[in-house]
């Protein structure tokens, strides 16, 4: 479990990224957004409830995922709990849990998520050369022997809809089998991250430059 030292300043650290990123993205498209953006005035007495539980405990307030999320109230609530066990309990180390986000957002050339998280994986201690051969589509040279396992164990399920014998092996060696499992739901809950940011066409904001440009792989 981490500090709560750590978890304040992580918090902290992903605020300002998910403000910046996800509560004044215009759509991607430049037509009229899919979802506007809610106001706490806007939510009905079904959104209101989750509105002020993520009201209170970070400054992103309600934009990101959970602009759309709270069109289903219920499914926000869960996912919110989700979240917050992912991102601040989960017994993965922040630098790999955000390698593994990036590595989705890498897959997925999700523009939102490797906007808001490239800069707290290079906070949490993940060096800006692997971060930069990640985004360039490589398998990043000079990983630690977590790093590397993480980037083999998170590809080959996302890509062969499988984790061969041998990359579990390396798993069982450098990490427990809450840690196993913890990566496994951390990258599977970004890909839902990454549908939900794609579907609702979600970009960064005004005057940022897109992580990924046009016609690049």
């Amino acid at each position: 479990m981490k500090s709560a030292l750590l978890t304040s300043s992580m918090m902290l650290a992903a605020a300002s990224g998910w403000v910046a990123a996800t509560m004044f993205a215009p759509s991607a498209t430049g037509k009229e957004p899919r979802f506007p953006q809610l106001s706490m005035d806007e939510l009905n007495e079904a959104q209101k409830p989750l509105g002020e539980k993520i009201m209170k405990i970070s400054s992103v307030g309600i934009g990101g995922p959970y602009n759309p999320l709270l069109r289903s109230p219920v499914l926000g609530q869960r996912l919110f709990d989700l979240f917050h066990y992912l991102r601040w309990e989960t017994s993965v180390p922040t630098r790999l849990n955000e390698f593994a986000i990036l590595i989705i957002g890498r897959q997925w050339r999700s523009q939102v998520e490797w906007f808001a998280h490239a800069p707290i994986a290079a906070k949490a201690g993940l060096k800006a050369e692997i971060i930069a051969e990640l985004k360039e589509g490589k398998r990043p040279s000079g990983m630690a022997d977590d790093e590397a396992l993480v980037y083999d164990f998170v590809t080959e399920l996302t890509t062969t809809q499988k984790v061969s014998d041998e990359t579990f092996a390396r798993a069982k060696k450098l990490f427990s089998d809450q840690q196993i499992v913890d990566l496994t739901a951390v990258a599977g809950n970004y890909v839902m991250v990454a549908m939900m940011l794609a579907m609702a066409e979600q970009t960064v904001p005004p005057g940022k430059e897109p992580p990924f440009k046009a016609g690049e792989k």
